[in-house]
């Protein structure tokens, strides 16, 4: 996802010397902003029967959006498997009840449509199986927000590099557009996401798009906890 980048501004020749021989003053133009990528970038919902659909385009995604570089054809196993594995848990998400996922599509100069992201997630209910044992992160605050039904879990939210490098704090950025798109539905619930402690870069991006840590209660989750909580409000 790129901005839109102005022509730049015809100017006269520097040194070109004007009607008395000196050299004319060349004003300045305002400096003009290209739109922003929300213009180019369309963001929908999908039905369960189209993310069945879509299923082997979803993993393709996930697989695109490991890594900015190409995979080489020693790896490409792993970007296959990975690609399946993801496919898996997709699946099993959908069988959550208000399982909700967004994507987002842009149209290329050709006309044809592709993907470019995705985000999807469902409501934390206070009773029957938790997402990856979750209960064990939430502080008594969280947990009595999934009993009354006030919090949502983001599973993922898949965008390419440049996104989570580029204009993190920007409104019209693509992952804060998806995520809190996710969360418009649900009015009053907090989000809540997981995140390995290992996956610096992640959980950066994470903070940078308004996620924050959760203040700690009584003892809280240990330091060497897997995972991290995040909260969005």
């Amino acid at each position: 996802m790129t901005a839109d980048t102005p022509d730049r501004p015809a100017t006269a020749r520097p040194g070109a010397p004007g009607r008395h021989g000196t050299p004319p003053e060349i004003p300045c133009p305002p400096r003009r902003q290209g739109p922003s990528p929300e213009r180019g970038v369309f963001v929908r919902p999908l039905s369960r029967r189209q993310v069945d659909d879509r299923m082997w385009e979803l993993g393709e995604l996930y697989a695109h959006t490991l890594s900015s570089e190409p995979a080489e054809p020693g790896i490409l196993g792993s970007y296959r498997a990975g690609a399946d594995a993801f496919r898996r848990r997709l699946a099993g998400h959908m069988r959550r009840p208000g399982f909700e996922l967004l994507v987002a599509e842009a149209v290329r100069p050709s006309g044809a449509t592709v993907l470019t992201a995705c985000a999807y997630g469902f409501p934390v209910r206070g009773v029957g199986p938790w997402w990856q044992g979750l209960d064990g992160y939430l502080p008594e605050n969280l947990a009595r927000a999934a009993a009354s039904g006030k919090l949502f879990a983001v599973a993922g939210v898949l965008v390419e590099r440049r996104v989570r490098t580029q204009d993190l704090t920007r409104e019209w950025n693509l992952a804060r557009r998806l995520q809190k798109r996710l969360l418009e539905d649900h009015i009053g619930a907090l989000g809540v996401t997981l995140v390995d402690h290992l996956d610096v870069d992640t959980y950066e991006a994470l903070l940078a798009w308004g996620w924050r840590c959760p203040p700690a209660e009584g003892g809280g989750v240990s330091s060497f906890a897997p995972r991290r909580l995040l909260v969005l409000r």
